[in-house]
């Protein structure tokens, strides 16, 4: 340290100051004391979090079935236990009901072989040909008990349990987008032509890449093949309305690819409605619905922005119904929702809701009694930590959550537990160019990983090709 005559950073004060090589500022001798003790404190902490996590380290050494996913290992082990444990215990009443029923036949021919020797005993005329046959009788009868035909065990390939596997992966991949879109649905202004969108919203893309959409003004679901140039009406050909054949403000829609049925969201109708080779079927009434899932079990969701709930379906049983997630009022708590818009069912039936009015994604677990927030919640605004009334929202198999950020015109991504997202395509200012979003709603990615959002304000789809 150099000695010279100079303000001292701390009280300001010109002295004979000393300059800290770390920070370069210039000290007092009483205040550069200060200054040591200061960074004496600080190595202290970095000290203190070295010891605390060379502990854990100690104690991962010492006990390596602490490890998280131990706990796992020995729940699977467990369960798959009490499963061979209970087919094991059918099996055996099957076969014990089998046995009986078996024993009591052999017994009904042992009482008539008994009564044909008291016979012949009785009678005292008999011959050899009498005894070969009460002796056939009985060898037939024996064989039939030591080796029963009617009951054999028989080996199955398929595994009775679910086997699991570890998987030391690399680091995951983040895909990333060309940030010039091609617009492959609309685009050639508002109106009702084939060629054309009227405020498009929700949208669904099919194993083939074909494209549907909710043509929310024109109020009808269109379906544009792979590179065609115009759609097709699906439903809704008939106009606004609320007979079977209309829908009225449809808000989103999915594709049962087993059924190959159309669920639509008709909220202005207030109901949930399947289209199928032009038959129409209301599976759900009165219901304020703008968003829907269906999971691989054969659930399905949907939620509503009047009664800030979503509630989950078995496909055909819609008499009975459960909430799984909000349903306590409007409100911004953990356990409330605030007009909830789009909805995405994991593998696990955790569904991820786009609370809009609280500008955040929130996750509900299965039979959870509240969610937890997963994008967003930090008030309404632009920051990579905010966002701003979203919208469409998917989550991959990596568990990265992509949200349509409405009305900051931008698609975000965000891994759950991080403090803020990134900005995956859009973020340029509203506006109509390939690299501008306005006023985006959902979204949806077809198998590749390309990228697909109703660009609401401008009519048009725009596709995100991946960067291989």
């Amino acid at each position: 340290m150099a000695n010279k005559k100079t303000l001292c950073f701390t009280c300001n004060k010109e002295k004979t100051t000393h300059s800290c090589k770390g920070c370069l500022k210039y000290f007092c001798l009483l205040d550069l004391v200060q200054h040591r003790q200061k960074l004496n404190e600080e190595l202290c902490y970095v000290i203190n979090d070295y010891d605390q996590f060379k502990q854990r380290i100690d104690e991962r050494k010492q006990d390596p079935q602490k490890h998280s996913l131990i706990k796992q290992i020995n729940l699977w082990e467990i369960k798959s236990i009490e499963i061979i444990q209970q087919k094991a215990q059918e099996y055996r009443e099957i076969l014990m009901k089998s046995s009986e029923t078996c024993i009591n036949q052999i017994e009904m021919k042992l009482n008539n072989l008994n009564e044909q020797i008291k016979q012949f005993q009785k009678e005292k005329e008999f011959n050899e040909i009498n005894i070969n046959h009460l002796s056939n009788q009985l060898i037939e009868i024996t064989k039939e008990f030591n080796d029963p035909s009617s009951v054999s065990i028989q080996q199955n390939s398929r595994s009775l349990i679910n086997e699991i596997s570890i998987i030391l992966s690399k680091k995951p991949k983040f895909n990333k987008w060309k940030q010039n879109a091609i617009t492959v649905a609309g685009g050639n202004g508002l109106g009702q032509e084939f060629s054309q969108l009227n405020y498009p919203k929700g949208i669904f893309i099919d194993e083939m890449k074909n494209i549907f959409i909710v043509d929310y003004f024109n109020h009808r679901i269109v379906e544009w093949e792979y590179n065609a140039r115009q759609g097709q009406i699906i439903a809704g050909e008939n106009g606004q309305g609320n007979r079977i054949d209309q829908l009225n403000y449809p808000t989103d829609v999915i594709v049962d690819q087993q059924t190959h049925s159309i669920i639509i969201a008709d909220q202005g109708n207030g109901r949930v409605i399947q289209w199928l080779n032009q038959k129409q079927k209301v599976l759900i009434e009165n219901i304020d619905c703008f968003g829907l899932a269906i999971d691989k079990y054969g659930f399905l969701y949907a939620s509503n922005g009047v009664k800030n709930e979503v509630r989950r379906w078995k496909m055909g049983e819609y008499s009975k119904e459960i909430v799984v997630a909000g349903g306590n009022g409007k409100g911004n708590r953990l356990n409330q929702l605030n007009h909830p818009t789009y909805i995405f069912v994991d593998e696990d039936q955790c569904v991820y809701v786009s609370d809009q009015n609280n500008h955040r994604v929130i996750k509900w677990g299965k039979d959870a009694k509240e969610g937890r927030i997963v994008a967003g919640g930090n008030g309404q605004g632009k920051n990579l930590n905010q966002l701003s009334l979203p919208h469409g929202v998917i989550v991959d198999d990596l568990g990265q959550i992509y949200v349509t950020d409405s009305h900051n015109h931008r698609i975000m991504r965000w891994c759950e537990g991080k403090e803020e997202g990134e900005i995956v395509v859009g973020g340029n200012g509203k506006g109509n160019q390939s690299n501008q979003l306005n006023l985006p709603s959902g979204l949806s990615f077809d198998d590749e990983g390309n990228l697909y959002v109703p660009d609401y304000l401008n009519h048009r789809i725009q596709k995100f090709e991946v960067i291989p």
